[in-house]
């Protein structure tokens, strides 16, 4: 997909389709709903700057693996992308969705990881602003989403998912998208009931573009392809300076 490019459950998941979300790939811990919960959208509207999860063994009544879902910053960049490829493969910046990421920054304050114990980036999600159509209203995209490749039931994928939906709820917007599985994604609201009339700007499988209106009825009478919206990368000063 390109929206939400993968919660992995390894690289043999991956779908070679559009979907930048394969198949159902992460269990849901219990620990991971119960602390959405707490800090979900019906909890405060305070900033969570960090929220800590963890994958309860139901036979041991413990953690099995604990993690922390935080705001990105630039020194998890190198380990982001590793942990990219890792997940997706090479062909991860051929998507459709990359029309709409390059040369973009993600939305203000929606770039998130998981880190485990020992501090290392376990996964990642980012949104991203987009217009519906030409002149249309504004939405997130939402994606890449991808979990180390051995890490693929500790309920990252679906803790990394839920933060982002609640953050971006907190921050006013009104539309998340995405491109991945209906029955695995339905569980956090999205669904393809209102995209009919909507389209990614590139091959992609209609019926994997979903939806999730955080403002009631916001994408009646949306329409159109998405077009990129969010802020410009800045070019570096070389390349400034020779143009």
């Amino acid at each position: 997909m390109d929206v939400v490019d993968y919660i992995v459950e390894g690289a043999a998941g991956i779908s070679p389709l559009e979907g930048e979300m394969a198949g159902r790939p992460e269990g849901v811990g219990p620990a991971a709903s119960a602390s959405f919960e707490l800090h979900g959208v019906g909890a405060s509207r305070a900033a969570t700057p960090s929220v800590a999860f963890g994958d309860i063994s139901p036979s041991r009544g413990e953690i099995a693996s604990a993690f922390v879902v935080t705001a990105e910053t630039s020194a998890d960049v190198a380990a982001r992308e590793a942990l990219l490829d890792r997940a997706m493969g090479p062909k991860r910046r051929k998507k459709s969705s990359e029309k709409l990421r390059r040369g973009r920054r993600p939305s203000e304050g929606l770039a998130f990881i998981a880190r485990d114990a020992s501090g290392a980036v376990t996964g990642t999600v980012r949104l991203w602003d987009v217009v519906l159509g030409e002149g249309g209203p504004t939405a997130l995209l939402l994606g890449p989403l991808a979990v180390d490749p051995t890490l693929k039931n500790a309920g990252i994928g679906s803790a990394l998912m839920r933060h982002a939906v609640a953050e971006a709820a907190r921050l006013g917007h009104a539309v998340i998208l995405l491109v991945g599985d209906a029955p695995y994604y339905g569980r956090f609201g999205f669904s393809a009931a209102k995209t009919g009339a909507l389209a990614m700007p590139g091959p992609y499988e209609r019926h994997r573009l979903l939806a999730l209106e955080l403002v009631d009825s916001a994408l009646d009478g949306a329409q159109g392809t998405l077009k990129a919206a969010g802020r410009k990368l800045k070019a570096p000063a070389a390349l400034t300076f020779a143009a």
